[in-house]
């Protein structure tokens, strides 16, 4: 059903082109108004999709009446209805976005195939702007699940280059903005508040949050200009601790990293947030990495490197490499002559955050405790080594949780739902295992990043799809899982070589030659 109306303050000449347009257009509601003025406040009742608009009228003219319905209702569409001595007033008009204009007199076909035409480019409008809500509401939808998985991989594997400028446009950032890392720990039986968590979280900052795992939820913030790191930190802390209420707080924490100018370093300042979450007894709810004690603590005996080298063995399961800094420090702690019961409780925090790690990664690890009070330094290694083998049974107990034909259950799985919004976790609750873990895995099993299996699987259908000539690249890029034809576009000429619509026209260029 399409609205017009006929602006005109001669009634015959309303009444006349009402009756040509109601008895030679179905599916049409008309309206009149006598003048400009009437014909302005009509638009915003009737909301008109197309108005006949004549010239000349006492006071407010139709050029004035277009330039103030225009400001109300910029989808409105005009046709100038005028006299032959009224030209040059129509090609103005035009100049103002007028869609056509009918002379007067004119045939009642003439009227009906200019009216028709512009309805049918009025449609065609229409449906574009339905197809783009429908495709951003799509795309919105999608946003969520893009978003943790970026997090992901940037914090627990990596996205490949291929991908990260891509998946970054898409969410509207780029790699090189300052940001820093959050680590928001909730406490036991409060799975059911990660909603309330992202939604606070949100409306506080531009962040980006990962998929929840262990009552652990990682968080990337970007820094905002007007205001210092440590009040856009404490402000979003805070935030998060008003989705836990007026009630106990015991168990929520929010450990802090420092400030990093690229995504690429986004996972050293993640490592600075778990750390700084080792003590959550404290009466505030939150601590930055950079206010961390240095003396007696990891920071005191492990230098950057030493520490990323040292988390990124127990998230890999490297347990030799493991243990064998672990006996690094014993062997300078015994060196330097502190108390065994000292260093006893300075392993401890080495020992914890492994344990951490595991429980990030899905492994239901125990909380480290040396059960003795070591007497010497031998009895020291000796219990470490067994904590640290207690914890890699733990590792290997998990990973041969997974069956043998999982991975080829998982490939399958995305080849079949690869033209959907899949996520790590669409796949991990499917799968029944951690997100993070499989992430982990499926790079180890296959050698490649679950990221670049899914694009390749979305690729090879556009590839078949091509086939058809009669299908559009815009049509393809739906069907096979993306939501932006841009980012479609690039993606696959950084993955073939060629754009997408050269590689089609080479295609059709062989297939038409086997034919000849």
């Amino acid at each position: 059903m399409y609205k017009v109306l006929i602006v005109d303050d001669e009634r015959i000449e309303r009444e006349g082109l009402h009756a040509i347009l109601q008895h030679g257009i179905a599916e049409i509601a008309i309206e009149e108004a006598a003048n400009g003025k009437a014909a302005v406040e009509m638009a915003r009742t009737f909301e008109p999709d197309l108005i006949l608009m004549d010239i000349k009228m006492p006071g407010m003219n139709g050029l004035e009446a277009i330039r103030h319905i225009s400001e109300l209702r910029p989808e409105t569409r005009f046709m100038m209805v005028t006299a032959f001595d009224t030209f040059d007033y129509a090609r103005q008009a035009i100049k103002l976005g007028v869609q056509d204009y009918l002379l007067k007199p004119s045939k009642a076909r003439e009227i009906v195939a200019s009216v028709t035409r512009v309805l049918e480019q009025i449609g065609a409008e229409r449906q574009t702007r339905e197809l783009l809500i429908r495709q951003q509401a799509v795309l919105n939808k999608a946003l969520p699940l893009v978003e943790t998985d970026v997090v992901t991989q940037l914090l627990f594997d990596h996205v490949h280059d291929v991908h990260l400028e891509e998946l970054l446009t898409l969410l509207g950032r780029s790699a090189n903005e300052e940001m820093f890392a959050m680590k928001v720990t909730l406490p036991e039986q409060a799975e059911h508040l990660y909603a309330a968590v992202k939604d606070r979280i949100r409306q506080e900052g531009i962040c980006w949050i990962g998929a929840m795992c262990g009552l652990q939820i990682p968080v990337i913030v970007f820094r905002e200009r007007d205001r210092s790191y440590r009040n856009q930190a404490v402000a979003l802390a805070q935030a998060i601790m008003a989705a836990a209420g007026s009630g106990n707080r015991e168990g929520w924490f929010v450990g802090i990293g420092n400030v990093y100018g690229s995504l690429h370093d986004i996972r050293q300042s993640y490592q600075e947030a778990m750390m700084a979450t080792m003590d959550m007894s404290a009466p505030v709810k939150y601590r930055f990495y950079e206010d961390m004690p240095v003396q007696g603590t990891v920071r005191d005996w492990m230098d950057r490197q030493q520490e990323r080298a040292y988390l990124e063995d127990v998230r890999l399961g490297r347990w030799e490499s493991v243990l064998r800094s672990m006996m690094d420090v014993i062997e300078r702690l015994e060196h330097e002559q502190v108390h065994v019961i000292q260093a006893q409780q300075r392993m401890l925090e080495m020992l914890w955050i492994a344990s951490r790690l595991l429980t990030e990664m899905g492994m239901a690890a125990e909380k480290p405790m040396y059960t003795f009070q070591a007497r010497d330094y031998r009895q020291f290694r000796a219990e470490t080594i067994r904590m640290v083998q207690t914890m890699q049974q733990h590792y290997e107990d998990y990973c041969q949780q997974t069956s043998p034909d999982l991975i080829y259950r998982i490939k399958q799985y995305i080849e079949e739902h690869a033209h959907e919004d899949i996520s790590l976790e669409v796949i991990a609750e499917w799968a029944g295992l951690n997100p993070y873990y499989i992430s982990k895995w499926f790079k180890d099993q296959t050698g490649m990043n679950y990221i670049d299996f899914l694009t390749e699987c979305r690729i090879e259908k556009a590839k078949q799809l091509m086939r058809d000539p009669d299908r559009s690249l815009k049509e393809i890029t739906y069907e096979v899982g993306y939501h932006d034809p841009n980012y479609f576009s690039k993606v696959f000429r950084k993955t073939c070589g060629v754009s997408p619509t050269e590689y089609r026209k080479q295609l059709l260029q062989r297939h038409s030659g086997a034919k000849n």
